[in-house]
């Protein structure tokens, strides 16, 4: 018994991610790890004696790519963002701040203000590199440089109200 992959994928796609994530605790490694179960399904040339069967299997391969995922080299030596940020030479506390700022901006804003800014990658080349328009990195260089201003904003409203 081995039935087509989109009925088992319809069936058990959303039971296989919450087994995944409660294993990984990370929302796209445990897509990686459903993605990959499913895949594995595709590949192997097991036969089922039933449904149980598949749904036993399916669930342990899900729990073992997990496992592996979070013992993963990457996994292991991943610092959190405080970190590496203490790890950068910058020439004044400003710079360093207003870096932090930008690595919180959601990535869609962070990676056009970073390969602009940091990089110094004209629009073309970004619009190449992330295979967007040239009209859709300059909007997003706007909206990321507005969230940028809006955040600096409070930042600096809340250190001249400590100051009075």
């Amino acid at each position: 018994m081995n039935p087509p992959i989109e009925i088992l994928v319809e069936k058990y796609q959303n039971n296989l991610y919450t087994v995944a994530f409660n294993v990984c605790k990370n929302a796209q490694d445990a897509e990686d790890v459903v993605q990959d179960t499913f895949i594995q399904y595709l590949s192997q040339k097991q036969e089922f004696e039933s449904e149980q069967h598949i749904r036993a299997w399916l669930i342990r391969v899900a729990i073992n790519k997990a496992k592996n995922k979070t013992k993963s080299f990457f996994r292991r030596n991943m610092q959190p963002l405080e970190d590496y940020i203490e790890t950068l030479k910058f020439e004044s506390q400003e710079s360093s701040d207003l870096f932090e700022t930008v690595m919180q901006l959601p990535q869609k804003y962070r990676i056009v203000i970073h390969l602009f800014y940091y990089e110094d990658y004209s629009i073309k080349e970004i619009a190449e590199i992330l295979k967007l328009t040239q009209s859709n990195v300059k909007v997003r260089l706007l909206r990321g440089r507005i969230l940028l201003r809006n955040t600096l904003k409070e930042v600096w409203a809340d250190d001249e109200s400590r100051e009075i």
